[in-house]
């Protein structure tokens, strides 16, 4: 027999008694039931991280007496729109499941310390810790890199647009994938893609801001890839913002410029004099919303989903944060807690039937055309189409001490205080979660793909609910995500 005490970084330690022919992975199992954390990496006395789960423990050096240190990982779920992968930072392997073009196996991949996953359409990128990115989905949403692969090197950054992913290198150069349109668009901008600090993304386009303030677009000219007319215009650049097919830049004098689609507003000149000391900007698929200085908000864009204030322009006073349900429509949150909307009355613009309730707000979360807001009691108020999640009123009395709301498409789900779930809004979009809500206890937290829910409960296991095509069956993977 071996005897191994792992440690863990808080100085916690426990002694570890396996057979001689025992391998990395039946430590780490019984080191983790152990110290009871669900997620930990090994590393010998050397600092030699233990990966290979197959591997001996006599192949890696371990002897009788020896000590390794543990580090727990954190549990994390990220989403496309129709599959979920579970991971934890710094880890070396995944899980993938929902819809099967998106779900191309990895397991066979030798991923190395995994640090970010970024999501497009139907796509997974992850940054290993070397600065390697590995990529799986499908091949027209940037799910194959290897006609890049050699490129992907020191990449520290990365950003998707529907179809395609841009990786910022750390020397600020930008390499792009996937749809072979976007592809070409990059090869044209690639000179002009230097000491690039920051990319945004449009449906279907990219706009890099540079370290000295300039901005370079490319993608597809109908969702914004072409900022040519404003090429001038576009210096001192601190932040962009996009709706589906438009861009708008914040300059450092708070002034906006943008370009891309009219009717997803990038024509911003019948409101150019009020685009002053712009703090920040919120955009719904077809407009913008922007929060100046003194707390007012300017709008533009499609006029009746979002891009028209006149209603309530004189109640958007003293605004700190603005929600968007992306289908069409905004609400505020004002300074004295209450809460304005406006937009497309069937997609959340109108909360006038809400209204009174609306006080104390602390946060706000929406579907694509509902909403729903956390007072500061833990209650909830909802609004917009009742089918997508604006009608709560099945679960009103359960809607209590809400600590947080995630949203599919088309319904929410909200974790209580004490770790249990509340759903509604449309049943096949994880709106019911009744087959699943005695497993629902002690969640940590929630993501959701467009029609599916993944919870991640204390001891690291994951609870699924929604579309079984969308990621909300997960039980052909149950195994592999215990053994993870």
């Amino acid at each position: 027999m071996l005897q191994i005490k792992v440690i863990l970084p808080s100085g916690c330690s426990e002694d570890i008694s396996l057979p001689l022919s025992s391998k990395v992975g039946d430590l780490r199992i019984l080191a983790q039931k152990a110290l009871r954390q669900r997620f930990l990496k090994l590393a010998t006395a050397k600092g030699e991280v233990l990966a290979d789960s197959l591997q001996a423990l006599q192949e890696v050096g371990l002897q009788d007496g020896d000590q390794v240190t543990a580090i727990a990982l954190e549990a994390k779920i990220s989403a496309s729109s129709g599959a979920f992968t579970f991971w934890f930072c710094g880890g070396d392997h995944l899980v993938t499941w929902g819809d099967g073009e998106c779900t191309a196996d990895v397991s066979g991949r030798s991923l190395k310390s995994v640090q970010r996953i970024k999501a497009s359409l139907g796509g997974f990128a992850a940054i290993q810790a070397d600065g390697s990115v590995a990529t799986w989905g499908h091949h027209l949403s940037g799910g194959d890199s290897s006609p890049v692969q050699g490129q992907l090197t020191n990449v520290q950054q990365i950003q998707a647009t529907q179809w395609s992913f841009a990786g910022i290198r750390a020397d600020g150069s930008v390499v792009t994938w996937g749809s072979p349109s976007t592809v070409r668009y990059g090869l044209v901008a690639q000179e002009h893609l230097k000491n690039v600090c920051h990319v945004q993304s449009s449906l279907a386009a990219f706009a890099a801001i540079r370290a000295d303030g300039s901005v370079v677009a490319w993608g597809d000219e109908r969702f914004g890839g072409n900022s040519s007319p404003v090429h001038d215009q576009l210096t001192n650049i601190h932040h962009i913002q996009a709706t589906n097919g438009a861009f708008a830049a914040i300059r450092e004098d708070g002034s906006v410029v943008t370009w891309g689609n009219p009717e997803s507003g990038g024509d911003s000149s019948a409101v150019q004099d009020q685009l002053r000391n712009v703090q920040k900007i919120q955009a719904t698929g077809r407009a913008f919303a922007a929060v100046v200085a003194d707390g007012s908000v300017v709008a533009w864009g499609h006029v009746a989903l979002g891009g028209d204030i006149l209603e309530v322009r004189d109640q958007l006073k003293n605004v700190q944060e603005i929600q968007a349900a992306v289908d069409g429509a905004f609400a505020a949150i004002l300074a004295d807690g209450s809460a304005i909307s406006w937009g497309h009355p069937i997609f959340g613009g109108d909360s006038s039937g809400v209204q009174s309730q609306l006080k104390g707000v602390r946060q706000i979360q929406a579907t694509t055309c509902a909403f729903a807001a956390i007072l500061a009691d833990g209650s909830v108020v909802t609004w917009g189409n009742p089918s997508s999640g604006g009608d709560s009123s099945q679960v009103h009395d359960q809607l209590r001490n809400v600590q947080h709301i995630q949203a599919t498409n088309s319904a929410f789900a909200a974790i209580l205080a004490d770790g249990s779930v509340v759903t509604w809004g449309d049943q096949l979009s994880g709106g019911k979660s009744s087959a699943v809500q005695d497993q629902l206890q002690s969640v940590q937290q929630i993501q959701a793909t467009e029609s599916a829910f993944a919870a991640i409960l204390a001891d690291g296991s994951v609870v699924t609910w929604g579309d079984p095509h969308g990621g909300g069956d997960s039980s052909g993977v149950q195994n592999q995500l215990r053994n993870l």
